[in-house]
């Protein structure tokens, strides 16, 4: 039996949780288009006959301009501390940009990264050969190319990175896929929704808190949740004309959780404001950012 940890490291928005969601086989990470989604340090759990994965989804390497953005930043340091390999994801459809190498030097130190491009469903041939010789010309090494969105080159990397692990025991029982609590996946797939509905100003002063979680003796999972703003004008663009933006947000929510929980949801979600949360060490720990 062999096992270990792998890190997830790359600048926003350039399809990590995707890598580990398809890798995994289950959704464990929130997806969206908005920068900085992953806000805290997921693990994700891959289980086969011969090894167990632990994969490490760090948030997007930026520079803080928040004590929540610090928090972000700390959490990337923590998941490359005493890995059996990282992974150093690229963005296809935008290819090498202005920071990349930095990140590539700040967890050079840590173990020699395995470089990935996804989103290559994107390139073309030609696409794909000009930036393979960019990043040989830019670090020295072959990229692997994969698209975590359909799943070409998947298997490949998984076994490329399973190459890396060592003997070892089980970290998680084998029915298990994520360290992560119910409650905190419940606030995590209420962002991700919020995140898909809402314009670009709106969504990185978003917080999600759980008021009620209760599994009821019908099998009804009961959900009482509280999305945070900073703005009073983003409250009302967060509920929307006479509820609708809400409530859009909550079905999606709903229907998302059911299908994880395999169970009906019953779901309400309220809207409050709390000015600069973000830069709040309070807020921070309510929150789960701690």
């Amino acid at each position: 039996m062999r096992s270990g940890f792998i890190s997830i490291v790359g600048r926003p928005n350039v399809g990590k949780s995707t890598i580990v969601n398809a890798l995994v086989g289950e959704k464990v990470a929130i997806v969206s288009d908005k920068p900085q989604t992953t806000r805290n340090r997921i693990m994700g759990v891959v289980n086969r006959p011969e090894f167990q994965m632990v994969l490490l989804d760090t948030p997007g390497v930026h520079t803080p301009r928040t004590k929540l953005g610090q928090f972000m930043d700390t959490a990337v340091s923590g998941a490359l501390d005493d890995v059996d390999g990282v992974l150093f994801v690229l963005d296809g459809k935008r290819g090498l940009m202005e920071g990349d190498r930095a990140i590539l030097e700040r967890i050079s130190g840590a173990r020699e990264p395995l470089v990935c491009v996804n989103k290559v469903d994107l390139l073309d041939r030609d696409g794909r050969e000009a930036l393979s010789a960019a990043v040989r010309e830019w670090c020295g090494r072959e990229p692997f190319f994969v698209s975590a969105k359909t799943g070409e080159n998947m298997p490949e990397l998984l076994s490329i990175l399973a190459d890396c692990l060592k003997p070892g025991p089980m970290y998680f029982p084998p029915d298990e896929v994520t360290d992560m609590p119910e409650e905190f996946l419940t606030c995590e797939i209420i962002r991700e929704k919020a995140l898909l509905c809402l314009s670009d100003e709106i969504p990185h002063g978003i917080g999600v808190e759980l008021e009620r979680f209760l599994e009821r003796e019908d099998g009804v999972v009961e959900i009482n949740a509280v999305l945070y703003c900073e703005k009073k004008s983003h409250k009302g663009i967060i509920i929307g004309k006479n509820g609708a933006m809400l409530k859009r947000i909550s079905i999606m929510a709903r229907e998302d959780l059911e299908s994880i929980f395999l169970t009906k949801v019953f779901l309400r979600v309220f809207v409050k404001v709390r000015e600069d949360w973000r830069n709040s060490p309070t807020a921070l720990r309510e929150l789960g950012y701690q």
